[in-house]
């Protein structure tokens, strides 16, 4: 019942707790309707500040003047019934006022102008200073575009007084007002104070990080445009009262090519459509809509289904009609009352800006199954036309078929674009066969074996052997003998790549009998069809003068076919012998035998083979087969823990690329040596060959190399080299391109890395966005539940560092009911995180829910202990009860104390790990903070004293916390027991002491204290 002061009071002190949304806004509403029934208004104004308060704070500014023009008649009429802190609020608020007012475009600028000449004279007759008028008048110009330079000039030279804006949003103000005088570099250093930190308030820093992420990514800051854009969203999402910011996060997604990520936040925003009553923020809103979808519409996906206004479905194309017929008279009506084009304007610079970046920037995030194949279809357009500027394609089709050839026979990886291009070009009619380039039968040949390679890049194994088949038999028509041996060889040879299916595992008996015949072949072949030998037909006359290199290298091909197949041969055996890694299609013991002595004979037949293809190689002059024989053995060395060996032919490879002058083939070797390299600790080489590679492949074009694997380990490298924003930029990258190749566990793992590298570099926010991606959908197929289980934990303690106390425990709660049903073995799991859920719960102020969490605790450390865990959650309750209850808790907190010494007392029969000293410590400690509380300082000083003797039995280690004990102790003998002198000296000893163990941090804090009890 609100049928007195008092019930109204208590409820709106409920309600000031609650989060701004509608829930509260109705509640306030309410609220003022009850405080209106009472003769004296004090509660009444209370109410209406608190009524403002939610309009402003979920944007809903047409409501907001109404009730302040209440409150201010008010406090013209009973300024008794206003506290000191209201009457503050009373003139504080004439600025919450004047930005609503311009937020509305059927006010007139003459009403808005008014109520700033009212808000002057006002401040004048109570003695404030003007600084705070001068930047609702700086406001207005901006918002108008006219006068601007001497509004600001007018603010800025002012000084601040108590009604000015918190510094956190005037650094804001100052650096858009930079932005948009086109100084982004001045803007970011004026931005430093907030976006690192040291300046925050309830608005900031997100409103901050959102109008920055431009600025951000034009000056080339991408690794700080991530950042503030994961988390800053986190603090904006859903907001109806920061629609603007959401739009302007919507536009750096679109201009940062993660239209992908910009589909996931309209679909969690949708409910903004509807929050209207902030017209001018709302029209930022659309307009980030606008720029979001105008790209998907340019880029071909009008189509695609988006999140829009709920009560029907939406493509891109209607959403965007939608949203124009919306933002198109708003923005009239903004320029209508302005006379001015300011906000159209600004809104057509908007719409025309086009991507600042080539490829999209890597977020950490990933993207849900509705918006993958968006995102993925963004990726492959951007990164497409960057690599088409870097390989040619000849518009005339004899020279695109030439190019393709002689890419093809030096085996640059860039052909494959080539031979697609020839492939729709003979598809779409616009180069029909003419004979310029050879026979048809020709180019069908080559375009089957590019198709092959392509199949067998996906793992389409059936496919590609049908492909390369296909080519074979039209070499074998073309009468060009040296190039149907060497695909029949590369067939046989593929067939040992791994299978997903025991029906697909090759026979490899006859693999081995079909390279024998290969081989026999081309010796055959070398007396019958020599290398320097005439064209045998048309198919190798239109070969011209590469027929030699082509003849040698179709040689080498089969040599190199027959390598790779023994080198498939070891691996499968050392898999089966368990002295090398398992993989799909190794032969089982009927297929290959097992042993050591099996081993023994592929490793020697390995071994010949591929010292023939060296020596060929070498003799005939192609050193990048000398490589390629020489990585097969690295590989090798490598299983079988030959480290030297592996580096020694890898750099001995590197030397023949460079020979060879075919520097598309350096990243395997770089990326393999590198690998090496890191598990020795040679960071540096390591980092700079993995650089290397993908460098090389990228200007190569090399679609097959794995880039993903790549940047993977540049993150580890980078992390070891103490790059923390490195290692966040290529684990980033490893985890979008491995989605793009739908390797969703290694793509979770890379991100699981990726967050704790944010969080241990100290971007909490940030790794908890990418963690919040992880867990999106839930447990994820294919992904070891236990790393997400340990994605879960991680979750969420990062919450509750950011004092989001609530779905910290959400997080912590949904993983004890996982980890329940775990073996027996992982059950101390569940005592951990019961104890973090309850800690936390209890942090969040819902006390129950923690008391039920900490008894689960208590019963699963009875069955699965785990000490030093339940001892701390003890400690935690101790001291939050007392922060929570003050004196009164006082009993109940040492009641949670004593649970943990009994707790210490009776460790488990099997022991676990915890320190038993250190443990001790920290409960006399504790016990000697709430006794003080309550007063019983002599009880207090034997539980610090000890607490100090507790430390000392931990040595070295013990110092920091022995250090901390003593400053307790001696706050009780100064200040409760009034014995300063003592106190005294025991500081002085101490930091004596720490200043001996090198802790020079905790000496100067003991000084302090000692230097203050002396001042007394």
């Amino acid at each position: 019942m609100l049928d007195t002061p008092e019930a109204v009071v208590e409820a709106l002190r409920e309600n000031h707790e609650r989060p701004h949304g509608l829930a509260r806004t109705v509640t306030a509403e309410e609220l003022v309707e009850a405080a209106e029934a009472f003769e004296k208004s004090d509660v009444l104004v209370t109410a209406l500040l608190e009524l403002m308060t939610s309009y402003e704070f979920t944007g809903e500014h047409r409501k907001s003047p109404v009730v302040f023009a209440r409150l201010l008649k008010l406090w013209d009429d009973s300024p008794d019934s206003f506290s000191p802190w209201e009457a503050h609020q009373v003139f504080w608020r004439f600025k919450w006022v004047t930005t609503s007012l311009l937020q509305v475009p059927d006010i007139p600028l003459a009403t808005v102008r008014g109520w700033i000449d009212r808000m002057r004279s006002r401040y004048e007759e109570a003695g404030h200073g003007p600084q705070p008028v001068a930047a609702m008048s700086y406001h207005l110009a901006h918002h108008t575009g006219a006068g601007v330079a001497d509004a600001y000039d007018l603010w800025a030279t002012r000084p601040r007084t108590e009604l000015s804006d918190c510094e956190a949003c005037e650094t804001r103000h100052h650096a858009r007002h930079q932005v948009n005088g086109g100084h982004d570099a001045a803007a970011l250093d004026a931005w430093r104070p907030v976006l690192e930190g040291n300046q925050h308030c309830s608005e900031e820093p997100q409103m901050s990080q959102a109008f920055a992420l431009l600025p951000l990514l034009r000056s080339g800051r991408t690794d700080e445009a991530r950042s503030h854009h994961l988390a800053g969203y986190r603090k904006v999402r859903g907001n109806p009262g920061m629609q603007d910011e959401v739009g302007l996060h919507l536009e750096f997604c679109a201009l940062s090519r993660n239209e992908g990520r910009g589909l996931e936040i309209l679909a969690e925003n949708r409910s903004l459509f509807e929050a209207t009553g902030a017209p001018l923020s709302h029209l930022g809103f659309l307009v980030g809509v606008e720029v979001l979808l105008a790209h998907l519409v340019e880029n071909g996906h009008g189509e695609t289904p988006v999140a829009g206004p709920a009560g029907r479905p939406w493509t891109a194309d209607a959403l965007l009609a939608h949203v124009r017929s919306e933002a198109d008279p708003l923005a009239a009506a903004f320029d209508a009352r302005n006379g001015t084009d300011a906000v159209g304007g600004d809104r057509r610079a908007r719409l025309a800006r086009r991507p600042l970046l080539d490829e999209p920037l890597p977020l950490g995030l990933r993207a849900s199954t509705a918006t993958r194949t968006v995102a993925s279809a963004s990726a492959f357009t951007s990164s497409s036309s960057t690599t088409a500027a870097r390989i040619e394609v000849p518009e005339d089709f004899a020279a695109l078929v030439r190019e393709a050839r002689r890419m093809a026979l030096s085996g640059h990886p860039g052909d494959a674009r080539l031979w697609t291009r020839i492939a729709e070009r003979l598809a779409d009619g616009t180069a029909p066969h003419d004979g310029a380039s050879g026979p048809e039968d020709l180019l069908r040949a080559e375009l089957a074996e590019h198709r092959a390679q392509q199949f067998s890049l996906d793992d389409r194994h059936a496919e590609s052997t049908a492909e390369a088949t296909a080519a074979v038999e039209l070499y074998e028509r073309l009468q060009m003998p040296w190039h149907a041996l060497s695909g029949r060889a590369r067939t046989l040879a593929w067939t040992l790549l791994p299978r997903g299916a025991e029906s697909e595992r090759p026979d490899r008996a006859a693999v081995r009998a079909g390279l024998d015949e290969a081989l026999l072949a081309a010796e055959k072949l070398q007396a019958e069809v020599p290398f320097e030998g005439a064209a045998l037909g048309d198919g190798e006359a239109a070969l011209g003068d590469d027929l030699h290199a082509e003849r040698t290298l179709a040689y080498l091909s089969v040599l190199y076919s027959d390598a790779f197949a023994t080198y498939r041969d070891v691996i499968g055996a050392l898999s089966t012998d368990g002295q090398g890694t398992e993989e799909a299609g190794a032969p089982s013991a009927t297929d290959q035998g097992s042993g050591a002595a099996d081993v023994e004979r592929l490793t020697e037949r390995f071994e010949a083979s591929a010292g023939r293809l060296h020596t060929e190689a070498e003799r005939l002059g192609f050193p990048h087969h000398i490589a390629n024989a020489r990585q097969f053995r690295a590989d090798l060395a490598g299983r079988l823990g030959d480290v030297a060996g592996a580096e020694r032919e890898l750099r001995a490879a590197l030397r023949d690329v460079e020979a060879a002058e075919r520097p598309w083939r350096r990243p395997r070797p770089s990326a393999f040596l590198a690998q090496i390299l890191l598990s020795k600790g040679e960071t540096e080489e390591a980092a700079e060959l993995l650089h290397g590679a993908i460098a090389d492949a990228v200007a190569h074009d090399d679609a097959s190399f794995a880039l993903a694997p790549t940047y993977l380990l540049l993150g580890h490298a980078s992390v070891h080299l103490g790059d923390p924003g490195g290692a966040v930029r290529h684990l980033s990258e490893a985890a979008a391109r491995f989605d793009q190749d739908g390797e969703a566990a290694e793509a979770t793992d890379a991100r699981l890395q990726l967050a704790d590298v944010l969080a241990r570099s100290g971007q909490q926010a940030d790794a908890v966005a990418v963690l919040e991606s992880v867990l999106a959908d839930g447990a994820l197929p294919d992904v070891d539940q236990r790393m997400l289980a340990q994605a879960r934990l991680t979750l969420g303690r990062g919450l509750r560092e950011l004092e989001e106390y609530l779905p910290a425990a959400e997080q912590l709660l949904r993983l004890a009911d996982t980890v329940a049903s775990w073996p027996e073995e992982d059950r101390a799991v569940l005592t951990l995180v019961a104890a973090e859920a309850a800690t936390t719960l209890a942090m969040a102020d819902r006390w129950d829910a923690a008391e039920t969490a900490y008894e689960r605790a208590v019963a699963s450390h009875a069955q699965s202990p785990n000490t030093g865990i339940i001892a701390l959650m003890m400690r935690e309750f101790a001291r939050l009860t007392l922060a929570t209850r003050g004196a009164d808790g006082v009993d109940a907190a040492l009641d949670h104390l004593a649970r943990a010494e009994a707790a210490l007392a009776a460790p488990p029969e099997d022991g676990d790990d915890f320190t038993a000293w250190y443990e001790r410590g920290e409960i006399h400690y504790r016990r000697a903070l709430v006794l003080a509380e309550a007063g019983r300082f002599d009880e207090a000083m034997v539980q610090a004293e000890a607490a100090i003797s507790a430390h000392e039995e931990g040595g070295e280690h013990g110092e920091v916390p022995r250090a901390e004990a003593v400053r307790i102790a001696a706050l009780i003998e100064c200040n409760g027991l009034e014995r300063r002198q003592e106190a005294v000296v025991r500081l002085n000893g101490a930091a004596a002491r720490c200043r001996t163990a090198g802790l020079e941090e905790a000496a100067r804090i003991l000084d302090a204290l000692r230097q203050e009890f002396l001042s007394r």
